[in-house]
């Protein structure tokens, strides 16, 4: 395919008077489709139902450690949802908290204590001139939004191939004292589908931080979904890496089932050193008695095992999978070859990064919206919401339906389309 870059500006009026037909012809369609968020679809809702079934009022609803999960007590979850999750981050039992349905819950807590209490005895970070928290980006909108909403500084790192850019996290968090944390989320991460390098987790287990207080936020969100049964991205287990290289205390683990079971009520965790542990189970003591436990002991009933879930994780994939090659298929028979963008092919995880050519995200998603698709906002993948180079949007295949999911990516690259040929025009 030609390279707009090298087309004639007779050759780009043409081809904008083309595009701008299609475009009003689709518009005129009344689309309204929504790939703004990585919302499962129903088809995925509905490989969990059997675990409404699992638990009725004769079921035996004691744990293998004999409590009753109708009642309080056991503040950090049964012993069966810990060796559930703990298998599924690969992290033992022990070294594992329940929490309630939303890992994003546990991360804003974690957050929230070390602003008010410090972390480990450390002091609370309210009471410090300056706090900042480094942000590979592109990266997770939510985990922005946490640290701005308690007005931490955020600091972009650039996302590289291999994960963020190490020789500039490594210089950040040595020399700074200021930096109390970093957003990572490892495996298929959000939104460009990258797996850390192995030499990118050794680094990060081997981090030497000014602060003593600061922490790695690993955001274990994608670790069991994969898209490919023969072809799946491998990570390095961050807190056996750091015990090992006598760094026990620099990282916590988030997971959560949500996108495995109900989003909205699965269950949730971190994995931490025991120090780390001891320090949050002390507010968790103020904060609850404990959290659902018939909640924890379905989703243990349901899967069984982490052989159930790799089961379940399966059928997740093969519904997802055509979505992922529907788009990737589309953007390389359209846009492949014109220089106006570039993707990641993901082996995993929720979402296709597109990098649009430089100043022409925010014109993509508004045409798209106009004409009835509902995109994730162009600058969402940055702090802030402002993306400097206004050129990453993240598309979500998830939620639509095939048919609405061929709609939505026909329109998508005919925007841009459009708004390409405008940027080349203004240059030119």
């Amino acid at each position: 395919m030609t390279s707009y870059e090298k087309m004639s500006k007779e050759e780009l009026l043409l081809l904008k008077r083309e595009l701008e037909a299609k475009y009003e012809d689709v518009k005129g369609k009344g689309l309204k489709l929504d790939m703004s968020r990585g919302k499962p679809a129903a088809a995925q809702l509905d490989l969990s139902m059997e675990m409404m079934d699992v638990l009725n009022s004769s079921s035996e609803l004691k744990g293998e450690e004999g409590v009753d999960c109708r009642n309080y007590g056991i503040l950090d979850g049964i012993w069966e949802a810990k060796q559930l999750l703990g298998d599924m981050i690969e992290v033992p039992a022990e070294n594992i908290i329940i929490y309630g349905n939303s890992s994003l819950n546990v991360m804003y807590d974690t957050v929230s204590r070390s602003m008010t209490h410090g972390v480990m005895g450390s002091t609370p970070w309210a009471k410090l001139d300056k706090v900042k928290f480094l942000c590979p980006v592109p990266g997770y909108d939510r985990h922005f939004s946490i640290t701005e909403y308690f007005g931490i500084e955020m600091v972009n790192v650039p996302m590289t191939p291999e994960g963020p850019d190490m020789d500039m996290v490594e210089k950040l968090v040595s020399e700074d004292e200021a930096v109390k944390g970093i957003w990572c989320v490892p495996k298929y991460s959000n939104p460009q589908g990258i797996t850390y390098s192995d030499d990118t987790v050794r680094r990060f287990a081997r981090l030497k931080p000014a602060a003593k207080d600061f922490r790695i936020y690993w955001d274990n969100a994608y670790g069991v979904h994969h898209l490919y049964e023969e072809d799946q991205d491998y990570l390095i287990e961050i807190l056996e890496e750091c015990e090992r290289v006598g760094n026990p205390d620099l990282a916590y683990k988030f997971c959560s089932t949500s996108k495995i079971s109900f989003p909205g009520s699965g269950v949730a965790a971190i994995a931490a050193s025991e120090a780390n542990l001891v320090d949050i189970r002390k507010q968790l003591m103020i904060q609850t008695i404990g959290h659902d436990k018939l909640n924890q002991l379905r989703h243990v009933r349901f899967y069984k095992d982490l052989a159930g879930m790799e089961e379940h994780m399966k059928k997740h994939a093969a519904i997802l999978r055509p979505k992922f090659e529907a788009v990737l298929e589309v953007l390389e028979r359209e846009l492949g070859g014109t220089g106006i963008g570039s993707w990641i092919k993901p082996k995993g995880g929720y979402f296709i990064s597109f990098d649009a050519m430089e100043g022409c995200a925010k014109e993509i998603v508004a045409k798209c919206k106009e004409a009835g698709v509902v995109m994730t906002n162009a600058g969402a993948t940055y702090p802030y919401g402002k993306d400097p180079y206004d050129s990453n949007i993240r598309i979500a295949p998830s939620f639509p339906t095939p048919e609405e999911l061929a709609q939505a990516t026909d329109l998508f690259v005919l925007c841009v389309k459009l708004a390409s040929v405008n940027k080349i025009l203004e240059k030119k």
